[in-house]
This record gives structure tokens, sequence and C-alpha cells, in this order.
């Protein structure tokens, strides 16, 4: 591990590692998504020979109910049971979050209503890799928040296996959380697909779920013809850590970091022996010595990490000076792997410091509000005066004209 100075130019590189576009993934995507846009499925059986090297007949590209569930099949018996917990625990997270999403309304004495009306996403599309190897943990990570938040559709595209089929995990999970309906389609194109629809697959409202740099290009690309989840770039963890944290957990957790394509681990300590024996033991990632907590805190707020695991005594207190963290894990026995899998919040989160502005996925990421206006002839008279003072200064007066017609 390289160590880095505070800031230093190395460390401003990292506050600032924000997703830099490459100008041939740009350009091939975006003659894809034409492609995808205008020629529908026929790109997507072009493509889908090209780059997974598997030939699909039209009909081929959407996963019959016998495929999905003779999946079950060719999957551990016990796997099952394991999920059932896992999602039990996925779903308590989102059932309590999906409380704050009400609908509202205030009254005032003059007649006036104004309120906010929440109502689920209609259809959404979510994009699950299988690459090097299924990612069967975003199938549930993505696809119970939207159930929780009442979403209609759920549409999942991933790309095909060499039998002409999609790994049978990934189908038996789709399968048991109930999603409408599965294509094999993987990158560029099929984000493409989802957001402007073909002859097969339905066009979505929104698009989620992580990808290679093609699938977040494709997605940056199509995002206004269809909403999407965030610009993702590289999994990350920051660790806070001192004298009292064990050097063994700190090690196996930013190693863990590297099985990710180019995954970023950042040691932040006060603890120069602790740093030592990191940077002897672990390859790859920069180690941050600081002088004191309140300075790591800092240092943790300028990074905003997509996974930050506070391995010191008393977490809970310096947890409530992080401002900028996607998921924070508190304690020694908290280890980002535990978000990935099993705890609850979706592993869907911000990174390459956007934890500044965006969150994990949640709730409101399949929901929508509309706002709610209604006010009484005496509450609009009211504020003829202040209307028309505006409408004059904007040049806007057939908007006046619209109040004065009411009286």
């Amino acid at each position: 591990m390289k160590i880095v100075k505070i800031y230093g130019k190395e460390f401003e590189k990292l506050c600032n590692r924000y997703n830099n576009r490459k100008k041939r993934v740009t350009d091939s995507v975006s003659k894809i998504v034409e492609d995808v846009r205008l020629d529908g499925d026929e790109a997507l059986i072009k493509y889908t020979r090209k780059f997974d090297k598997v030939k699909l007949s039209q009909r081929q590209l959407r996963v019959t109910e016998s495929e999905a569930s003779g999946a079950f099949q060719d999957i551990d018996s016990e796997f099952i049971s394991e999920l059932k917990n896992i999602i039990d625990n996925v779903t308590k997270f989102y059932k309590k979050q999906v409380r704050s999403k009400k609908s509202w309304r205030i009254v005032d004495e003059d007649g006036v209503v104004l309120g906010e009306k929440y109502e689920p996403i209609e259809r959404v599309g979510i994009y699950v890799p299988a690459g090097t190897a299924p990612l069967v943990s975003t199938v549930y990570m993505t696809v119970l928040p939207a159930r929780v938040a009442g979403v209609k559709s759920i549409v999942l595209c991933t790309p095909p296996n060499k039998f002409q089929s999609v790994d049978p995990y990934i189908l038996a999970v789709a399968n048991l959380l109930k999603v409408d309906e599965i294509y094999k389609v993987g990158g560029a194109q099929a984000i493409a697909a989802l957001a402007f629809g073909t002859k097969t697959i339905p066009k979505v409202d929104k698009i989620v779920g992580p990808g290679n740099d093609y699938v977040t290009e494709a997605k940056r690309q199509v995002f206004g013809y269809a909403d999407i989840d965030m610009i993702a770039g590289p999994s990350e963890v920051v660790i806070m850590a001192n004298r009292s944290t064990n050097p063994l957990y700190v090690i196996k957790d930013l190693e863990a970091q590297s099985e990710h394509y180019k995954g970023l681990s950042i040691l932040v300590t006060t603890s120069k022996p602790l740093a030592k024996t990191v940077k002897k033991e672990v390859s790859g990632g920069y180690i941050i010595l600081v002088k004191n907590m309140e300075e790591a805190c800092d240092v943790v707020n300028k990074l905003a990490p997509e996974h930050l695991q506070i391995m010191v005594k008393n977490p809970q207190t310096w947890s409530k000076r992080i401002n900028n963290a996607g998921a924070i894990f508190l304690g020694q026995y908290s280890p980002t792997a535990i978000g990935d899998y099993v705890a609850g919040p979706s592993h869907v989160l911000p990174t390459s410091g956007t934890a500044r502005f965006f969150s994990g996925l949640g709730i409101e990421d399949f929901m929508k509000s509309s706002h709610i206006v209604s006010y009484s002839k005496k509450a609009l008279e009211k504020t003829r005066r202040s209307i028309e003072k505006i409408t004059k200064l904007e040049g806007l007066n057939k908007h006046m004209e619209s109040i004065k017609a009411r009286f």
C-alpha cells in the first residue's frame, strides 16, 4: 500500500476520483445505443453474438417460465432456505423506510390545500452483471426495494451463458422474488433496450443496477429517456482505525476489496505501527496517517467513500461527524462483506466521491411524487397582487389574465 500525505497532490487526486469518460468507450456505446434505438431486437441479437458469443433468436431473448422454474434443479437446496433469511432482512429494512414516503396534505382557514401524493414508478428495469461471476446478490438487493415500494412491473436483463440460458442461481432468485420478465441480454445494448424498448423488451421508466464501463456509459447516455439510479464506478472501502483496532481484521477487509475489478481500498489511521503492518501485508491501495480522530473524520468527509468502516472504540461517537459516506459500518465485527450480502440495506451505493450528493438505493428511488394544489376563490383573491407584480416583472401578462378571468 502507498502512504499518502494529507492535502498533497495524491490526496487531492483521491478526493477527485470521478469517473473519467474514455472516448473509445463513449463512442462505442453511442453506436450501440443508436443501433438498438433504430433496429431493436435485431441489434440485440447482433451484439449478443458479438460480445457474449451466444447465438439467440428473437424468441429466445426472453427467459421462459419453464426455464426459470427449471433452474431450481441446478442449485443447492440449502441455498434457498438461507436466501429466505436474507430476503427477510432486506424486506424488513425497506418496510421501515417506506413508512416515511406517505402522501400528505395541509389545509388552511382560507381553503388552501397543499400536499404531496406519492406513487411507485410503474415499470423498472434491473441490470445484473454476469461477466466473471453471476452477481446473485444484486438480484435481491435491487428487486426487493422496488417490490416494497410497490413497483408494478420489474424487468431484469442479464447476459446469457454459453448454454443459451441464464445462470441458474440468478434465475432461481429472480423467480423466488417474482420478477415479471427476464431477458438474456447484457452490456450497453441491454441498457438501450430498457430505455427505448424493442419489439420483445418493454420500455421501462427507470434503470438500476451496477455494470462495467460500457454499462455505466450507456446509463449516462440514455438518462432522460429513462431515469437511472446513479453513475457508479469501481467498488471502494475506507477503514478508520487506530491502535485499538485488530490489524488482522483491517488486512482482511482491505484485501477483500481487491477482489473487485479496480477496487479501491484506503486505510485512514492515527497509528503508525498499524500503518507499517498493513503496508507490509497488503498490496495496492493507500494509507493516510492522521494526527487524531477528528482529522480522520475530516479526511473521510473529503473522500466521501462508498463503504466506510469505523473500526475503533465507540464508533457511534465518530459516525456523528461523518457527513459523506454511502454506507457506514460500525465496530470491528461489521465488515463491508456483511452489507454486500445479508444485513438489509442495498449494496448499490454511490462511488467515486459521489456520496457527497447521492445515497444508497432506497425506497425513494422507486417512487415519485405529485404536488397537490387547491385554492378557494377567497384564497386566490388574496394572492392577486403578488401574482400581478411578478407576472409584470417576467412579462407574462397572459398568466395574470388567467387569474383575473376568475373575478
